[in-house]
């Protein structure tokens, strides 16, 4: 959630966008991925890997096309920001491939570019993420790269702040952004002073204190063998594979040094908050205390949101605001599980004399389902989606080994893919029913960005605000 992909390369989550700076090499690469495993093949060769060093990955070897795709994580992610700092992680996955060992900065990118290497970070709520890309005669070299990242970053200071320019650059975008407003608003009101709700990306305030100390002091911390978790598909064999995991991530310490970080539950709604900007476009953001992953009410709770506002174009979220009402163009919901908590979080942006109407209209949905729950045929229609879904999100090497670390940060068994359909198929209408009710029967917590109502059929200035609360 509201996680942070390194913006020099390709690959980001929604909230982080950046144009890919890989060769043209490797986009007609990317395209023979889409005739990697798909997850009836996978299932039955997914590999539990452990290097002669004592490293653990779940692997899958693949020789379709000459690639290998690796993802990992460290525990720790942005919870481990200093509290007064926060944005240091973020800084650090921006930093770690500017150069490193003897090699600076453009040499470094000059290595990635030659060989047509993808090699990205990021910080999300709880971990330190990374992922690696390449073909597989380029391994070799790919990997020396990673290990250097991590060892022996340069943290130079003209790097440094050139970085540190470009993310101020992005805050300020936000500071009059209505979508990342709402989004930093609800966190706040969610989590209140808990670790979740503070900045990943880091404040206006706080990015200009952070120092190269603090950026070591990350590194030193976080990236440890303990809480590493590794997921690779591709053109290698496991003999292989081990030694280069060894090499890689051997030189790491043995144990992490991690803040201890308490669970929190969700603030109860309903609660409401309301961010003045003079913005033709109001943006709703809500949500509420959401289901965590091994919570037994959780795949009830996961087939259910894909009823109310899940992708596609038939949740009752979108039937309702946009067919129905024409109140906005689209509308999401999902479910959001972290180490520490869970959330449900839906988003829509309206025109600004009509976000009352919008949130009414929500609300009202919203409060059906906690009262009345899905019908039969619903639920039927939400599980074959789902089912069938999932054979889209593993159709490549990258999006499979995406999933394999997923699975292991869940702490979920490693024969999963395997039992996914049989677990969703096992919802009753009555799991259903009570997952509507522990959901959505409290209400919501609503935040509202844009025109206040009585200035929502003015105009919009030619200069908008700046925002009186974030």
């Amino acid at each position: 959630m509201m996680c942070h992909r390194n913006r020099k390369n390709g690959s980001r989550p929604f909230l982080n966008a950046g144009a890919p700076r890989l060769a043209s090499m490797f986009a007609a690469c990317l395209a023979l991925m889409a005739l990697a495993s798909t997850p009836s093949d996978a299932a039955t060769k997914i590999q539990r890997l452990v290097s002669p060093g004592g490293i653990e990955a779940w692997f899958v070897q693949d020789a379709t096309v000459p690639l290998i795709a690796m993802e990992y994580a460290f525990g720790g992610g942005a919870t481990q920001d200093p509290a007064d700092k926060p944005g240091v992680g973020n800084m650090v996955a921006d930093l770690l491939d500017e150069g490193s060992g003897d090699l600076d900065s453009k040499t470094f990118h000059e290595r990635l570019d030659r060989r047509a290497i993808e090699l990205s970070f990021s910080s999300t709520r709880d971990h330190f993420r990374g992922s690696l890309r390449m073909l597989r005669d380029n391994k070799d070299e790919a990997f020396d790269l990673l290990r250097t990242s991590l060892t022996s970053p340069r943290f130079e200071s003209t790097d440094v702040e050139r970085i540190r320019t470009q993310l101020m650059s992005g805050l300020r975008t936000d500071s009059s952004n209505p979508s990342a407003l709402a989004g930093r608003k609800f966190l706040q009101v969610a989590f209140g002073d808990h670790p979740y709700g503070r900045s990943a990306n880091g404040t206006l305030e706080s990015v200009p204190t952070i120092n190269v100390a603090d950026l070591k002091d990350y590194v030193r911390r976080v990236l440890a063998k303990d809480t590493l978790r590794i997921a690779v598909v591709g053109d290698v064999d496991a003999t292989t594979l081990g030694k280069l995991l060894d090499r890689t991530f051997g030189g790491l310490p043995e144990k992490a040094s991690l803040t201890p970080v308490a669970d929190v539950e969700a603030a109860k709604p309903p609660q409401r908050a309301f961010i003045p900007l003079d913005v033709p476009q109001t943006v709703v953001t809500f949500g509420g205390p959401g289901i965590r992953r091994h919570d037994p009410d959780f795949m009830a709770g996961y087939v259910l949101n894909q009823i109310l506002g899940g992708s596609g174009l038939s949740s009752r979220l979108y039937h309702e605001v946009r067919e129905k009402r024409g109140l906005a163009y689209s509308i999401y919901e999902a479910l959001l599980w972290m180490d520490h908590s869970a959330l449900f979080v839906g988003n829509t942006g309206t025109r600004a004399d009509r976000a009352g109407e919008t949130v009414e209209a929500i609300d009202k949905e919203v409060r059906r389902i906690a009262e009345d729950g899905p019908t039969q045929q619903e639920l039927d229609e939400a599980k074959s989606y789902l089912k069938g879904s999932q054979m889209l999100a593993l159709d490549t090497s990258s999006k499979l080994a995406s999933a394999l670390l997923q699975y292991q940060l869940d702490k979920l068994p490693i024969d999963y893919i395997e039992k996914r359909n049989a677990i969703v198929d096992a919802v009753t209408l009555d799991d259903a029913k009570n997952a509507a009710r522990r959901l959505w029967g409290q209400g919501l917590i609503t935040v509202i960005v844009g025109r206040a109502p009585q200035a929502a059929v003015q105009p919009a200035a030619a200069t908008p605000p700046a925002p009186t609360a974030n």
